[in-house]
């Protein structure tokens, strides 16, 4: 006798919110800090000062990216409560109206009719705005917008990120803290594409050239000025 097994999927969607705020915030504290680092080094500046501008970099950043976070998605969050209020109040005036609507968005994507409107009686039965957030405003609870969440893992994954540059610039002679911390960097941001293109179910040599192309571009650009206000002053 064959044993019916249940087939239980996880699919990469569901990481996308967290996912999107800890990249975002990983790939900023090392971009930034190791920029900041190296621009001050360049400039000739002690060492002392290569790390005082290190840790600020950390803290500020970090707060900024944790505010930046939150005031972002507070925003998406009160356009989607501010949709649901309204589609609220529009199942409540226009049922017929919301049903037929619900309905058509099914039959656009390929169900016939009849059997559209019998799905959208149903789904209306069950939960009439669950049924229209998600087929006619596109919200979801994977897609569903969390301020508080996005501010911590923003913050978080920012002084992580901050914080390899700056340990590469404790370890390293201060004659060598310029090539140190940006050929460190590199490595990271490079580890990072990978960690974050695997995790997300994508190209892993793609996205470990894009984060390391622009990285490496931010940190040559602030050498250069770096080195130039270090001449100039």
């Amino acid at each position: 006798m064959t044993r019916l097994r249940h087939h239980s999927e996880h699919h990469l969607v569901q990481r996308i919110g967290w996912l999107r705020a800890a990249i975002l915030g990983a790939n900023d504290g090392i971009v930034s800090t190791a920029s900041l680092i190296v621009g001050v080094a360049a400039a000739a500046a002690g060492r002392n000062q290569i790390l005082i501008a290190g840790v600020a970099g950390l803290v500020a950043g970090a707060m900024s990216m944790a505010a930046g976070e939150y005031v972002s998605v507070s925003s998406q969050a009160d356009t989607e409560e501010a949709d649901l209020a309204r589609e609220r109040e529009e199942l409540k005036r226009y049922p017929d109206s919301e049903l037929r609507e619900l309905a058509a968005i099914y039959v656009k994507r390929g169900v016939a009719p009849a059997l559209a409107r019998d799905v959208a009686q149903q789904l209306m039965a069950k939960d009439a705005l669950v049924a229209h957030a998600r087929d006619e405003l596109g919200i979801s609870e994977i897609a569903t917008a969390r301020p508080i969440q996005a501010a911590f893992t923003s913050a978080a994954t920012f002084s992580a990120g901050a914080a390899l540059p700056l340990i590469a610039a404790i370890l390293s002679p201060r004659d060598f803290v310029l090539y140190t911390v940006s050929i460190a960097s590199l490595v990271f941001l490079a580890s990072l594409g990978a960690i974050g293109a695997r995790t997300g179910g994508a190209p892993v040599v793609r996205a470990m050239l894009r984060v390391t192309f622009w990285g490496a571009l931010a940190i040559a650009i602030t050498a250069g000025i770096g080195k130039l206000f270090g001449t100039i002053v």
